[in-house]
């Protein structure tokens, strides 16, 4: 755990809010969501005791816990959580410079898979008719898309899904054994071709 960083001024900010809390034993997690992709957020949210997932990662801090979200572990590497004050009081800053970097390998969960074919290699192609795709949820091992921009509502959706987002996430993805556009395609004010 030594690749993230939450300094003794931010621990010491942290104890403190947590103090206030009514409920005993609270901690912290940290996490990303959209890890690896352009969206990513680093994110610091109280856990009540119970509410951590059996497989994070937790870390004794000053007078209590923060659990690391294993997902969001290597979007973690050299982040560093941190507070300063200033006129206006104070402010914790997380900074995570690999949150956003895809880094998917074998052993990553099929949704990092996805996001890093969708950003890397899909969405720059629809990116030239004002488009984009994103993934929403897994069902099983059927991808949950959503189309946006000028892909909502578009007359060729059908065949940008079949012949380009599907083949190329099977091809790439051998754990995927489906897709499915959950986008409603009956806005077509922003649609590319009506």
């Amino acid at each position: 755990m030594s690749d993230i960083e939450i300094t003794e001024a931010a621990q010491d900010y942290l104890a403190e809010l947590l103090a206030k809390q009514e409920v005993e034993g609270m901690g912290i997690r940290l996490f990303i969501t959209d890890p690896g992709t352009p969206n990513a957020e680093t994110c610091i949210a109280y856990n009540k005791p119970g509410e951590e997932s059996e497989d994070d990662i937790p870390l004794q801090l000053k007078g209590f816990t923060a659990y690391i979200e294993k997902r969001s572990l290597k979007f973690l590497e050299d982040a560093k959580v941190d507070y300063s004050t200033d006129r206006m009081g104070g402010q914790l800053t997380i900074r995570a410079p690999n949150s956003r970097l895809p880094k998917v390998t074998e052993d990553s969960p099929v949704e990092d898979k996805i996001n890093y074919v969708l950003y890397d290699e899909i969405n720059p192609g629809l990116a030239a008719h004002g488009g984009l795709v994103s993934l929403e949820e897994m069902d099983g091992s059927v991808a949950i898309l959503k189309f946006g921009g000028g892909c909502q509502g578009c007359g060729m959706v059908d065949v940008t899904l079949k012949e380009g987002v599907e083949r190329t996430l099977l091809e790439r993805i051998p754990e995927l054994t489906g897709v499915r556009d959950v986008t409603d395609h009956s806005d077509t004010s922003q649609a590319y071709y009506k």
